[in-house]
């Protein structure tokens, strides 16, 4: 199996880095990146089927991973939302798929979107981990913006194994995502 670019980058050079910064006396306690899970939320899918079947088909392409189905846990009867019904898909990415996408995110598809000043810095949650929301899934160059019929939004989040929210910043600051000022 080959590693990518990323995973060699991470290994080689921002492992020792961080391992400087913090002082960690081990290298295995340097914060990683374990996971990236890629959600979208499809509310129309109750009433119109087809939607569905299309966010699939654009998370498959995105993340080259087959997506699954997201059920709706409890009935909602202001949105017409029964227990069971599929409003969502999602998938969740894993060593080198996950740095594969975190590559093409960070140097093809962010630098897309419009008026891009860079990501936020809220996004954390306090235990290491970030979120992130993107409005458009036309940034992506997997996407064909002539079969798209709907502009929809998706949730990415990085989970780190970080202990706090300046590890994790840096961790994804030297993977490349660019925070805004």
């Amino acid at each position: 199996m080959t590693t990518t670019r990323l995973k060699e980058h991470y290994t080689n050079e921002i492992v020792p880095a961080l391992q400087e910064r913090f002082k960690y006396p081990n290298s295995m306690q340097v914060p990683r990146l374990e996971k990236i899970v890629v959600n979208a939320g499809v509310g129309e899918a109750v009433t119109e089927a087809k939607a569905l079947d299309t966010v699939v088909a654009e998370l498959a392409a995105i993340t080259g991973l087959k997506p699954t189905i997201r059920r709706a846990r409890r009935a909602i009867s202001n949105f017409k939302l029964r227990e069971g019904m599929p409003i969502g898909a999602m998938v969740t990415l894993r060593r080198e798929h996950m740095f594969e996408f975190l590559d093409r995110f960070v140097n093809f598809s962010l630098p897309q979107s419009r008026d891009f000043r860079g990501v936020p810095t809220k996004g954390f949650d306090g235990r290491g981990n970030y979120n992130l929301g993107i409005r458009e899934q036309i940034i992506f160059p997997e996407i064909d913006y002539d079969r798209v019929d709907h502009i929809r939004g998706m949730n990415i989040a990085f989970v780190t194994s970080a202990n706090s929210d300046e590890e994790a910043r840096e961790l994804l600051r030297l993977l490349g995502v660019p925070f805004s000022n």
